[in-house]
């Protein structure tokens, strides 16, 4: 028998995960085993749940618990789920929309680099990507268009926040995905505790984004991917040049909105690559930009 609670204390701590608290503290990186996500409409849940991530609680409006929510119901236990009216829970901070139902979950584990791309000929990488729209956006591509893992830098926006889930349409629990976050020289260490002796703040920004660049395509190197930089450059070449089309591994490197890659993490790649333009456009946002590469490049035979 499903748990329902009917809403009457719009203040009960309960609600805290659905009206209050902001996507860092739902994420509780001081105790990640911890940490929440909430998906959004009944088709994201169903995708979470098939991934085996693990509900919490559940909020629909009272219709939807034996209608278009009632498998959801079924497949969460004895979870706790919270109903109303659709014009009372609008009442309640947060709550947009909805589609009809929230579903509050466990953050899984994440798995390491190797394992994301065990067998993979397709990989995109993101770096300081910060918009979750985008971000949702690059996965739903990513898994239309024959990607077989992402990996993201630390500061690029957390795949598992409300917007990016929402519009990924729940793609982000279908193509596995973890943190870029490679270890960085003792050069880049070094440089900054003598910052306030002979190094400005921007030199040390720069020297760690290059310590982290190369950090990171060696380790792609090493599991034997090609790198194509996406980034306007004067040696550049067209994304369907046959010699990139024919690599067997690739990961495809995709920049943060406005001022794209870094120059470091550009100059470690094996490749720069460019999307044709005509007039006089110089480049695409970084999601429709991504949407191209992933079409071109995932045309490699499985």
């Amino acid at each position: 028998m499903p748990n329902i609670i009917e809403i009457t204390d719009f203040e009960d701590p309960k609600l805290d995960v659905y009206a209050r608290l902001t996507e860092n503290q739902l994420v509780n990186r001081h105790e990640p085993e911890k940490g929440l996500f909430i998906a959004e409409s009944p088709k994201v849940i169903e995708r979470a749940l098939d991934a085996g991530c693990v509900p919490v609680s559940l909020l629909l409006e009272q219709k939807h618990i034996e209608g278009q929510a009632k498998d959801i119901v079924a497949r969460c236990g004895d979870v706790p789920v919270y109903t109303a009216d659709f014009e009372v829970l609008t009442r309640l901070t947060g709550f947009k929309l909805t589609r009809g139902a929230l579903c509050a979950m466990r953050r899984p584990p994440l798995p390491d680099v190797e394992s994301v791309c065990a067998g993979a000929r397709r990989i995109a990488v993101l770096e300081n990507v910060m918009n979750p729209t985008n971000v949702g956006a690059i996965f739903r591509s990513a898994a239309a268009l024959n990607m077989d893992a992402v990996l993201l830098t630390p500061a690029c926006s957390n795949p598992l926040y409300r917007r990016a889930i929402r519009v990924s349409m729940g793609t982000v629990f279908q193509i596995p995905w973890t943190w870029l976050d490679v270890e960085r020289k003792s050069a880049v260490c070094c440089l900054s505790e003598t910052k306030s002796k002979t190094h400005s703040a921007e030199e040390v920004k720069i020297a760690s984004q290059a310590a982290q660049a190369q950090a990171g395509m060696e380790l792609l190197h090493r599991l034997g991917f090609k790198t194509a930089a996406m980034a306007l450059s004067d040696n550049s070449i067209p994304i369907d040049d046959p010699h990139l089309m024919a690599e067997e591994k690739l990961a495809i490197v995709l920049g943060t909105e406005g001022d794209g890659l870094a120059p470091a993490t550009i100059a470690e790649c094996d490749y720069t690559v460019r999307i044709p333009m005509s007039h006089g456009v110089d480049s695409l946002n970084v999601a429709a930009a991504s949407a191209v590469a992933f079409w071109q490049l995932g045309k490699c035979e499985k």
